[in-house]
C-alpha cells in the first residue's frame, strides 16, 4: 500500500519547493547548529525567557528548509509558530504590517491551518486566563487599549462588535473612537485611555499580549520565523535603519515579550553587499549620531551570525538513502538502485 505522507515528501523534493513535511523528516544534517537551536527552544519552554538567532547561508543551501525543520521542532515542544517571508508587501520598517502578516500565519501546535480565534473564542469573561490578561493589559503595557478591547470582547453579545474587536487582535486595528463607543454601549462608562494608541508607536503591546496569551493558554512558547530577511537590504538607507531598529525588538527582546524565540534567515552575502556595500555604519553615524543603539548591535549580530556550511559527503549519502526509503514507501516498490 502506498504511503501518502511519504509521497507528499517525495513530491515536495521533486518540485524543489521547501516543505514542512520535508523539514519534519530530514533533520539530521548540521547537528551542531540544530542542537544550538534545540537548546534555545528548550530554554524558552522551560524558563519563559525570550531569545533570538540569525542564520545565514548562500542561495540554495537550505535556509528555508532549516526554518521548516524548526517549525516542526517547535510544534513537537507544544509551541505556537508564526512564519513571515519578508517581502515588498511587508517591509520590515513597519511593525504594524509585520504583526498583521505574522498573526495571519500563526499555527497552534499540531494544526495544519493557521489561526488562533477558536481557542480565543472559548475564553469566558470570568476565567483565570481572562483575569490575568485583563490585569496585565490594564497595568503593564505602554497603553491600556488592549484592556478595554479585551473586556469589551469578553462581554459583548453583538456579533458585529465581536468581529471588529477580534479583527483588531489580528492586526486590523479599530479606531480609538470606535472602541470607546463600543465600550460605552456595553458598560455605560466613558473610556479614558492612559495613552492614546498609535499603531506606529504601540504595536509592540500586541506582540507582548500574544506572547502572554499563548503562555496562559498552556503552550510552551511562541516561535517566530523570518525568511528572506536579506530583502531588508533593498530598502532605502533611512528606511533600512528603521528596519534594523524593528529587528532589534526581536533580537534583543525586552521583558514584555515572554516565552518567545525569533529566528531570522538571510543570505550569507548580506554583510558584504549591504552593510559594507551600502555603507550602513556610515549611514548610521550620519543619520543617527546620538542614537546608534540598538541598530549598531543589530549590524554586529548580522556580521557574527553562524553560516550554514556545505553538507559533508556522509550527510549527503545519508540523505540520499533516506530519499530512497521514502521513494519505496511512497510508491510501494523495492528500489534496487545503489544510492
Amino acid at each position: 500500500m502506498m504511503d501518502m505522507e511519504a509521497r507528499q515528501v517525495i513530491e515536495a523534493l521533486r518540485s524543489g519547493v521547501p516543505s514542512r513535511a520535508v523539514g519534519r523528516y530530514f533533520t539530521d544534517a548540521r547537528p551542531r547548529l540544530m542542537k544550538q537551536i534545540a537548546d534555545q527552544l528548550a530554554a524558552v519552554s522551560e524558563n519563559g525567557t525570550s531569545s533570538a538567532m540569525i542564520v545565514t547561508g548562500r542561495y540554495g543551501e537550505g535556509k528555508t528548509h532549516l526554518l521548516n525543520t524548526v517549525f516542526d521542532m517547535a510544534h513537537q515542544e507544544n509551541m505556537v509558530v508564526s512564519w513571515l517571508t519578508i517581502s515588498k508587501e511587508t517591509p520590515f520598517d513597519k511593525l504594524d504590517l509585520i504583526y498583521r502578516k505574522l498573526i495571519a500565519n500563526t499555527y497552534l501546535p499540531k494544526r495544519q491551518q493557521p489561526g488562533f480565534t477558536k481557542v480565543f473564542n472559548e475564553m469566558s469573561a470570568n476565567s483565570p486566563i481572562a483575569s490575568d490578561l485583563l490585569l496585565y493589559t490594564a497595568k503593564e503595557q505602554q497603553t491600556d487599549k488592549l484592556y478595554y478591547l479585551l473586556k469589551a470582547y469578553l462581554n459583548t453579545e453583538d456579533e458585529e462588535e465581536k468581529y471588529l474587536l477580534l479583527a483588531d487582535l489580528e492586526g486590523d486595528f479599530i479606531a480609538n473612537a470606535a472602541l470607546k463607543k463600543i465600550y460605552r454601549r456595553i458598560f455605560n462608562q466613558t473610556v479614558k485611555f492612559s495613552v492614546n494608541f498609535s499603531k506606529t508607536k504601540h504595536t509592540g503591546d500586541y506582540f507582548a499580549f500574544m506572547s502572554r496569551l499563548f503562555r496562559d493558554l498552556g503552550y510552551n512558547g511562541w516561535v517566530i520565523l523570518f525568511d528572506e530577511a536579506e530583502l531588508i537590504g533593498r530598502l532605502a538607507k533611512k528606511t533600512r535603519l528603521k528596519a534594523y531598529d524593528t529587528m532589534a525588538g526581536f533580537l534583543f527582546p525586552t521583558e514584555e515579550l515572554t516565552n518567545t524565540f525569533s529566528l531570522f534567515a538571510m543570505t550569507a552575502s548580506y554583510s558584504e553587499e549591504v552593510i559594507e556595500g551600502k555603507h550602513d555604519r556610515e549611514n548610521l553615524e550620519e543619520l543617527m549620531p546620538d542614537h546608534q543603539e540598538p541598530v549598531k548591535s543589530v549590524l554586529n549580530a548580522i556580521e557574527k551570525a553562524p553560516q550554514l556550511q556545505p553538507l559533508s559527503n556522509e550527510e549527503i549519502a545519508h540523505i540520499i538513502t533516506r530519499i530512497q526509503e521514502f521513494h519505496e514507501r511512497a510508491y510501494d516498490w523495492t528500489c534496487d538502485v545503489d544510492p
